[in-house]
């Protein structure tokens, strides 16, 4: 009787896992999709380049094209770079300090920042995206890309994909508070 409570806890710690682990999973696909458009995006500016200082012919779409790769690519791809780490910190104790420490840091920083950060970008993004929706706000160029609305659904998109990686960087950094976190990918 006395290990009902414990295992319930330990039922808990599973199940909030698994979540964590769908969060990463999702995040990690998107990421390595999204990661493709660097080369056509390169490839792409390739081509303005020299259709435009060899051949003398610009075309409007294909600038364009180069912004909204380049917005996919970084806004989209943001979570991922969470995920693994990639993002810039600047600090000078978090590296040498240890996985409890680091695990407070996490955790706090997913909670108190990352969180209500993403939720003011969604609280005010979404009626501007949904006005662009709206009227399926298109390029100011007659042979621009007549899609800016879907460009500005890359804010939402943003916000709601770091809100999920802070969500599971947050539990994470608390199963490892907690003594639960047992992953041999210890993010921490």
């Amino acid at each position: 009787m006395p290990l009902a409570p414990f295992a319930r806890v330990v039922r808990i710690a599973h199940i909030v896992q698994g979540l964590i682990d769908w969060i990463d999973g999702v995040n990690n696909a998107i990421g390595r999709f999204v990661s493709g458009v660097v080369i056509l995006m390169v490839m792409t500016q390739f081509m303005v380049v020299v259709l435009r200082y060899v051949f003398s012919l610009n075309f409007i779409m294909m600038q364009e094209a180069v912004v909204y790769l380049h917005a996919t690519l970084f806004m989209i791809g943001s979570a991922y770079t969470l995920l693994h780490d990639g993002h810039v910190r600047v600090d000078i104790f978090y590296r040498t300090a240890s996985v409890r420490v680091k695990a407070m840091v996490d955790c706090a920083g997913a909670f108190i920042f990352l969180l209500p950060v993403c939720g003011l970008i969604l609280w005010s993004s979404v009626p501007y995206v949904a006005k662009s929706w709206a009227i399926l706000e298109g390029s100011p160029e007659t042979s621009g890309i007549q899609a800016i609305f879907l460009l500005k659904s890359l804010i939402v998109a943003f916000a709601g994909l770091m809100a999920l990686q802070g969500v599971s960087m947050g539990l994470r950094a608390a199963l490892t508070l907690t003594g639960h976190n047992k992953s041999s990918e210890n993010k921490v």
